[in-house]
């Protein structure tokens, strides 16, 4: 089985890399994109509120989302966003054609292998993270978000997944709300809110309030809008 990583190990793992890396790994723990999704980023595709998934890089090709739940909208964090803007401020290229993390030659994205190979591998291994990959990052997203008590549904649309059939059929849940479970798990990684395995009590509870009426009126017209609410 994948191992998981605790909320201090996510924590080090932040700590250690440097601003392109680290955008990297947020991207795959906290928006709990794909890494071919996360490479295949251009500036274009990237809102103040979410990363538009229209395309991955798969074994060196620009390829379609790995499947139609793959095309989504993935919610960004207030924290992620800040450091999306920390990483526009330095690079090169910001044009929204251009590559997020762009190869040196800047027309064509940076390679996923080389890039761990030369910028993460060695830092893992002095945090004595070498076992981490991106397979862990998503891994560790999804079940951090379940103790996190967040709807499957809504991981699932985070993530580009199915669940199961009913779920699927009779309910769409809403940007804003995804972007409340994305930030409820930013909240739980920083540091004091947590124990030393980053869940005090099982974590905060998080409790899904739904309205009546309300929704995004874009990709969730028939969907009541929920409000999160964080509780101890």
């Amino acid at each position: 089985a994948t191992r998981i990583m605790t909320i201090e190990e996510v924590r080090q793992l932040f700590s250690v890399l440097d601003l392109r890396e680290r955008l990297i790994a947020r991207l795959a723990v906290v928006a709990g994109m794909r890494p071919g999704e996360i490479f295949g980023l251009k500036w274009g595709r990237l809102e103040s509120e979410y990363a538009d998934i229209q395309q991955r890089v798969y074994r060196g090709d620009i390829d379609s989302p790995k499947s139609v739940h793959s095309v989504r909208w993935a919610a960004i964090s207030d924290g992620l966003r800040a450091v999306i803007d920390e990483w526009r401020a330095v690079s090169i290229d910001t044009r929204p054609a251009a590559w997020v993390f762009p190869s040196e030659k800047l027309t064509t994205p940076l390679s996923k292998d080389n890039c761990w190979r030369r910028n993460f591998l060695s830092k893992l291994k002095a945090a004595g993270l070498e076992w981490v990959n991106f397979q862990v990052m998503r891994r560790t997203h999804s079940c951090l978000l379940k103790e996190l008590d967040v709807d499957p549904k809504v991981r699932a649309e985070q993530m580009g997944h199915t669940v199961d059939v009913n779920e699927n059929v009779y309910t769409k849940t809403s940007l804003q709300r995804r972007r409340a479970a994305v930030n409820a798990l930013e909240s739980a990684l920083a540091p004091g809110l947590s124990d030393q395995n980053g869940l005090e009590e099982k974590c905060a509870r998080l409790e899904v309030i739904e309205n009546n009426g309300a929704g995004d009126g874009v990709r969730t017209r028939d969907v009541q809008l929920g409000k999160l609410a964080f509780y101890r």
